[in-house]
């Protein structure tokens, strides 16, 4: 087992070490940001020459060699900016939607990454540096060495989750207010049976999960937290209804992990006879196009589309210009829009 600084120095790359170095492991070496190095290595102005002198100095040392593309890039502007994300999420497509308008606005297209089952993280990212992006945002990433790959020669913005690695800039919505809301709406209506689904898919799954429970126990209801395992799909929604619609004592209130869950959610209480709001209230998450639609008419905590392309544009727009500053974490604020879907508890219930 390997501790202190002999653990530190088994896991950065370099000779002997059985990986490529990074620039992150450059960084760690001799202390300076991830974005200094990246300026010297891209031959980019603005280091000192003591800067420069140090860090090639500790590249050397490390064995590090820059990428292939990473000297496409130097030879000419693509002003492109890859997206990666999912096609079946509503929010993520909104995103991508913006994206195009607000870049073209600062003279870049966007290059669209949409990952499925068949295309998984590390194929899309592949393609994308293929055509020579000259940034990446992406949703969610798995751990993907494409991608950590990428970061020594473009700058990555993580989307979606709260990002521990530090060569990612982060853009993610307050859950924990958000969630906030949607249970003090309720508690407001006379609701105390207030059951969540969710908790799966990632650590956003497990860190909204969380924001309901934080929640539930500021409104003094920690005895009445109730975690209804699932992922985001409809599918995952429909399951925790069923399973709701089976007892014979319910939850006066669901707050689904999101809005394809909770339409899940909506179409097995109709399908069962379950009145929405009279007998079970419902809340979303995301407040994407589901929610306003006139058969659902959801309560949903919005997640601001445009909030997130700003502060991923001007995080990559600024990296690009050479900003090596610290990391940037952004959480953008949520509100709760009131629809149908939410009401008085029932008496008796």
């Amino acid at each position: 087992m390997t501790t202190g600084a002999e653990g530190s120095r088994s896991r950065r790359g370099g000779k002997g070490t059985g990986r490529l170095p990074t620039m992150q492991d450059i960084a760690d070496h001799i202390g300076v940001s991830r974005q200094l190095v990246s300026m010297v290595i891209r031959g980019l102005p603005g280091p000192s020459t003591e800067s420069r002198d140090r860090i090639l100095a500790a590249a050397s040392e490390l064995g590090y060699r820059p990428h292939a593309s990473a000297r496409l890039l130097r030879q000419q502007r693509t002003r492109l900016i890859g997206a990666v994300f999912a096609m079946r999420n509503p929010f993520q497509v909104r995103f991508v939607e913006r994206l195009f308008v607000r870049a073209a606005e600062k003279g870049f297209g966007v290059a669209l990454g949409p990952t499925t089952v068949e295309r998984p993280m590390d194929a899309v990212v592949a393609e994308l540096m293929e055509q020579r992006v000259e940034a990446l945002v992406a949703f969610n990433p798995p751990d993907s060495a494409a991608l950590a790959g990428a970061s020594d020669v473009v700058p990555v913005v993580w989307l979606g989750e709260w990002a521990q690695q530090p060569e990612f800039d982060n853009v993610h919505v307050d859950e924990t207010e958000g969630l906030r809301l949607a249970v003090e709406h309720l508690v407001g209506l006379g609701h105390r049976d207030i059951a969540y689904a969710g908790g799966q898919g990632r650590q956003v799954g497990r860190d909204r999960a969380e924001a309901y429970r934080a929640a539930m126990t500021t409104f003094g209801l920690s005895d009445r937290i109730e975690v209804l395992s699932g992922g985001f799909s409809e599918e995952d929604g429909a399951a925790a209804a069923r399973e709701i619609v089976a007892r014979a004592r319910r939850p006066t209130a669901v707050v689904c992990c999101g809005d394809q869950c909770a339409a899940g959610v909506l179409a097995v209480f109709a399908r069962s006879g379950v009145q929405v709001p009279r007998d079970v209230s419902v809340v979303g998450f995301d407040d994407s196009y589901l929610s306003s639609l006139s058969y659902h008419r959801l309560t949903s905590v919005r997640q601001d589309v445009e909030a997130t392309v700003e502060a991923t544009l001007g995080s990559v727009l600024d990296r690009i210009a050479g900003d090596d500053g610290p990391r940037r974490v952004v959480a953008t604020a949520t509100r709760l829009v009131v629809r149908e879907s939410t009401g008085p508890v029932r008496t008796g219930a």
